[in-house]
């Protein structure tokens, strides 16, 4: 265990590496902060770090850098959250409240976090298979033609044509919705199959043919395929950091264009809590050089997908953090009153 002088050092070397880009001397923190011991005392204790490896000598400099090691500790022990100012958090809620869509929402949410945090962002759509049905729209256009909109809490909106044998009255089509909405909103898409099944034969022998047809179609869409959705935005803030990526940042770039990679680097969206991988921490080699802060969204307590950033392990950890967390949480409040 490190004292708490030795993590105060520490302390001071990540916050000036971060701030200022260049490997850290004893007497830059000596002059920097109030560690309240002489630049001996610092040496000695910067060569026990060292030792312990959470700090690391670069071959072209005195002064040291922080490493894996280093970062994960500070952002477990040493780093608190830093809460956005007031203009932030207005700023963050007057862009999100703009957004006519689901897909706007992502789109804004994508943009902000970038903006933000000036890192790489990335945001998962809500999956269907962890959603609720709103509202189940039935539209007839034509006499043997319909439309099924289905629309989930998330806002997500689903359609889908459908074929009948025969035509099917309005009469017909207000009855099945109406049966339909009764017995599946506000439910899970996992409990539906049941709540319907016995449904076409409560319907005349003529409509049950129909009526099968389009819960068919309904489940269908409940039990898609576990296709995962990303959007991802700010991709040119890497050339801001090129020097922090050893020899070339297209291993990153490469990382970045493969959708199975990124959604292992968000995480299982079932984990709402706040996740920092840091450098060889993450299993895609590519991104060794990374870090990855990433946090679940939801409505109503329930996690639904996640969002977070990509950057260098050089970062603002605390700030990053602050950013993404409270992103999350306004479009957490946006889905819930959509």
């Amino acid at each position: 265990m490190l004292s708490e002088r030795r993590l105060e050092v520490l302390r001071a070397i990540v916050q000036d590496y971060v701030g200022t880009e260049e490997p850290v001397g004893s007497k830059a923190l000596t002059e920097r902060h109030r560690l309240g011991v002489s630049p001996a005392t610092v040496r000695n204790d910067m060569a026990v770090l060292e030792e312990e490896g959470y700090i690391a000598q670069p071959h072209t400099s005195a002064g040291r850098i922080p490493t894996d090691k280093g970062y994960r500790l500070f952002v477990d022990r040493l780093a608190g959250v830093k809460p956005l100012s007031t203009p932030e958090r207005r700023a963050i809620q007057n862009f999100l409240d703009g957004a006519v869509d689901l897909d706007d929402v992502v789109g804004r949410t994508v943009r902000l976090l970038a903006q933000l945090t000036r890192q790489v962002a990335v945001v998962q759509y809500p999956s269907l298979t962890r959603s609720t049905v709103r509202h189940v729209e039935l539209l007839s256009l034509a006499p043997a033609r319909l439309m099924l909109v289905l629309i989930t809490d998330t806002g997500r909106v689903e359609q889908r044509l459908i074929d009948c044998q025969t035509p099917f009255g309005e009469t017909s089509l207000s009855d099945l919705r109406a049966r339909l909405n009764s017995r599946v909103v506000g439910r899970r898409f996992t409990d539906v199959p049941p709540l319907v099944q016995d449904l076409p034969e409560s319907f005349e022998a003529d409509d049950r043919a129909t009526v099968s047809t389009v819960l068919a179609t309904l489940l269908e869409t409940l039990v898609e395929e576990a296709e995962e959705r990303l959007m991802i935005g700010g991709t040119a803030n890497l050339t801001r950091f090129g020097h922090d990526f050893p020899l070339t940042i297209r291993p990153v770039l490469e990382a970045l264009e493969e959708q199975v990679v990124l959604l292992k680097l968000l995480g299982e969206a079932n984990e709402s809590g706040m996740a920092v991988r840091i450098g060889h921490e993450n299993a895609y080699e590519g991104l060794n050089s990374t870090s990855v802060v990433s946090v679940g969204y939801g409505s109503g307590g329930e996690t639904v997908a996640k969002l977070g950033v990509v950057g260098p392990t050089r970062m603002d950890y605390p700030g990053t953090m602050g950013a993404v967390r409270a992103v999350a949480r306004y479009v957490g409040q946006i889905l819930a009153e959509s």
